[in-house]
């Protein structure tokens, strides 16, 4: 199967099955998605929304979180993976936000990875689901997925991924395309035991192709 028409297969059966596809982690505004994807960074969403309640009523926005201490935002926070750098990267975030951006998220990528806590997959999600810019963010998910399918080859590594997918995906598609590979990786394509059997996308998947003749 030629690349091309792996797309074409691949993306009409998502806009079949999943025409509507979004974030898991609860938020109300950008401020408050930037702070969720930060704490979900090795740590699923379930936790962070099981956190994020209590964080945002003490910090609503980038003033508040600026003034109080990483201490008591690690307080907050110390249920979630590695609680000390992320306070750190949250105070220094809304310190920054404040400073220099008077608490607006920016909506540029190269602004948002001066935060500190933002890398290039976190602008990417603020970008794509906040401003609905033709971005796509690479996490573990979508790394493991679009490789298996056979999406991307001889990814190294994420800006590889985030490379290829973007030169075959429409750009009005890159946003919902980001979640469709998460959610697809987190129930489906998971990654010990993928469930080929129950997976719509076997006969587009060259993983499955090669499992086959084994």
């Amino acid at each position: 199967m030629k690349l091309e028409e792996r797309y074409d297969n691949v993306i009409s059966w998502f806009k079949a099955n999943m025409p509507t596809a979004e974030t898991e982690l609860h938020y109300s505004n950008a401020f408050e998605l930037l702070v969720a994807v930060i704490l979900s960074a090795q740590c699923t969403d379930k936790r962070v929304n099981m956190i994020t309640p209590a964080l945002f009523a003490r910090y609503p926005d980038a003033q508040t979180m600026a003034q109080g201490s990483v201490e008591d935002i690690f307080e907050l926070i110390k249920s979630c993976s590695f609680p000390n750098n992320k306070a750190s990267h949250l105070w220094g975030m809304a310190k920054m936000l404040t400073e220099k951006f008077n608490g607006i998220v920016p909506d540029d990528i190269e602004q948002l990875q001066q935060l500190p806590g933002v890398g290039r997959k976190t602008a990417n999600v603020i970008l794509s689901v906040i401003f609905n810019k033709p971005a796509l963010a690479v996490d573990t998910h979508v790394f493991r997925v679009a490789a298996r399918i056979g999406l991307t080859s001889n990814a190294k590594r994420p800006i590889d991924t985030e490379q290829q997918l973007v030169s075959h995906i429409a750009p009005e598609l890159l946003p919902i395309a980001h979640h469709w590979l998460i959610l697809h990786g987190r129930y489906v394509c998971t990654a010990r035991k993928p469930h080929c059997s129950e997976c719509g996308l076997h006969d587009f998947c060259l993983y499955f192709e090669e499992n086959q003749k084994r």
